[in-house]
Formats: structure tokens, sequence, C-alpha cells
């Protein structure tokens, strides 16, 4: 997929000033990079007389769902803002900051993200859109001097997060990436780290990530789109194509839109469940901080990819059809397995505590 590396900072830069509709804007879309413009005046970056944290957020589906549950729970901040493509989510998520709030509620309820960028009220914005909307949302909130939680895999592409780290730090803001494997799941993963980082199964020398291939080209047939859904927005920076429901569901649903399938929208299972569990290898191996010196690509088909690290570690991706992806760490004394049903070894007992005997 090349669509997001090729002028990335002149995409962002023509989406996030677009005046007309997504179509005029690629018919449009020509010259070199060029820096991404301020939207929001200075002065409403400045502290705030009250301690209440004013939240935004960008997408409203499955996920920003219980999300939304939780801060409208807390007494030190308020949603003030939502941005949603499609009416009945939106709607929805409005009544329940109603319900919560009360009619006076004075949340600003929009189909364009851009405006809840520029709200004077908005400190801090909560991203749960498809992949491909990550990282445009994410530099735009940050040259706006935003906080980000911003739901995982970061970005599409290399390119693209790239440039949103980039941004981050060059204006400071907290960004934070979701990724609650970490401590979820009864502390399977965070036990497995501990057990890998004290060497219960000895040097690791090989890592294998069960997950499922890399994305795959859409091919969804053409729909009739309803009343109600911004499919151009919904589109933002992926090449155009027909409505289709399961890209964007036309309700307030319950299940993971299958979006994440196609690679002009995501990675496949490969970046859906691979960022929950190359970052489990990642954190056990104690190299968040790093990346793989050579990386090399399948021969065939959707697994085998190779990412060999400079100590010699070799992280590779397995293709799995078990619904629990898994996590295998080969040391030089032992094996350990683990998911989000638990951890098993061989020898058992390096499961049974990070530091030796019994739990």
């Amino acid at each position: 997929m090349l669509w997001f590396d090729q002028d990335f900072q002149h995409t962002c830069c023509r989406l996030i000033s677009m005046k007309t509709n997504r179509r005029t804007f690629l018919k449009t879309t020509t010259g070199a990079a060029i820096a991404l413009p301020n939207i929001i005046s200075s002065h409403a970056w400045a502290n705030k007389p009250s301690n209440t944290i004013g939240i935004g957020f960008i997408g409203v589906g499955k996920q920003s769902a219980g999300h939304l549950g939780f801060f409208l729970g807390q007494q030190d901040c308020r949603v003030v803002s939502l941005a949603e493509v499609a009416q009945v989510r939106l709607d929805n998520g409005l009544k329940r900051v109603a319900d919560k709030y009360g009619a006076n509620h004075a949340c600003k309820a929009t189909k364009d993200f851009r405006e809840t960028l520029a709200d004077k009220r908005v400190d801090a914005v909560v991203i749960g859109t498809p992949d491909h909307w990550h990282a445009i949302p994410s530099i735009v909130a940050a040259e706006a001097k935003k906080d980000v939680y911003c739901e995982k895999p970061l970005t599409v592409t290399i390119r693209a997060a790239l440039e949103t780290v980039k941004a981050a730090r060059k204006h400071d803001i907290v960004y934070q990436v979701g990724s609650q494997q970490r401590t979820e799941f009864g502390g399977h993963f965070r036990k497995a780290v501990e057990c890998i980082r004290n060497g219960r199964v000895g040097k690791v020398s090989k890592i294998k990530i069960g997950v499922g291939g890399a994305g795959v080209p859409c091919d969804l047939p053409a729909e009739k789109k309803p009343d109600g859904i911004d499919w151009d927005m919904w589109l933002g920076p992926a090449p155009e194509r027909a409505f289709n429901s399961v890209l964007c569901p036309t309700d307030v649903h319950r299940h993971f839109p299958q979006w994440r399938r196609y690679r002009e929208y995501a990675g496949g299972g490969l970046s859906d469940m691979g960022a929950h569990h190359y970052d489990i290898a990642k954190w056990a191996m104690d190299i968040d901080e790093t990346g793989p010196v050579k990386i090399i690509p399948p021969k065939e088909g959707s697994s085998g990819l190779k990412m060999i690290y400079a100590d010699g570690l070799e992280i590779i991706h397995e293709s799995t059809k078990d619904a629990f992806n898994d996590v295998v760490f080969y040391g030089d004394e032992g094996t350990l397995y683990v998911d989000r049903r638990g951890i098993t070894a061989d020898p058992k007992s390096a499961a049974d505590s990070p530091f030796g005997g019994k739990d």
C-alpha cells in the first residue's frame, strides 16, 4: 500500500484545509509537500481557569463507545465534543452525554473531526477511527496542543508513524497508543514478560508471533449509501470507492467492523492483533526503544516475515487460524507460550513464577 507514503505531509495539509468535499480534494491534489498549517490560534492553547479537562472524541463506534462510558464517569473531565461520520452513532453518543450531564450538556456533535480539534474547550482527544484515519487527526491535534489517546495500531505505514511521533514530540503533547493487553486478561502477559526478563527459559534467540495475515485488497461490492453517513469523510485519505456497510456499519454496532481486513484501511490481522502481540514480544525483551537491523519478507503467502535485531534475536510472524493468537518465546533452557487464556511452558516450572518456585 503506497497511497499514504507517497506524499504524506501534502496529503495532511490538503485534507486539513479542504473547504469542499473529498472528491474535489482528490482531483486537485498536486504539488510538493508543505508544512502543516496551524488551524487554531495560539490563544486557544492558554491554560484553562478550571481543572476540568475537556475531552473530544473522534469516532464513536464499537471501541470508542467503551471509552466514552469511562470518561463520562470521571469527575475531573467533561466530554465536550463528538465527531462521527454516521449520524446514528453520533446521535447515540450525544444521547449518552445528555443522559449523564442533562439537557444543557453543551456537547458539540459533528461529522467533521476538524471542528472537534478547533473547539477551544477540547484539551484532549480520543481517536477511535479506522486505522487509515489515525495519523492525520493525531498530527492536527499535536499542532493544536491537544493531548491524544489513539487506538492501536499507531498508523498504517512507517512514514505516517514517524510523522505522528515527530509532531507529538515537536509540540510536547501527551500521546498514548492504546494497548490494554499489557494489563488486562488476568495479568498473563505481564507475568510472561517477567518470566522472560528473569531468564526462566534462558537466553531467548527466537520469538514467534501467531497472528493473522497482512491486509488484502478490498473487493467488496458497491452498496447504496444510506442517508446520514458522510462516506467521503470516512474514506478520507484512502482511495475512492463505493460505499459498503462491512466497512462502515449503518447502525450502533456491537462488533468490530471488518475494514481492518483490507489494506486500504488497515493491515489485516498482522497489524490488528499484531499490534498487541509484537508489543508483548518487544516488552519482554526490553527493546521498546529500538527496531530490527534487518527485515526479511515472506517468500510467499501471508506469513513468514522475519525481523532480525542487532543481538541476533529473530522475531518471526507465523500466521494462525487459532482464535487465540499467541506469542512463543524460544530460549536455550526452554519455551514459553502465552495467549489471552494464560501461560504454558516447557519445562512447566518456567511458568510457575518469574522468580522460580510457585506463585
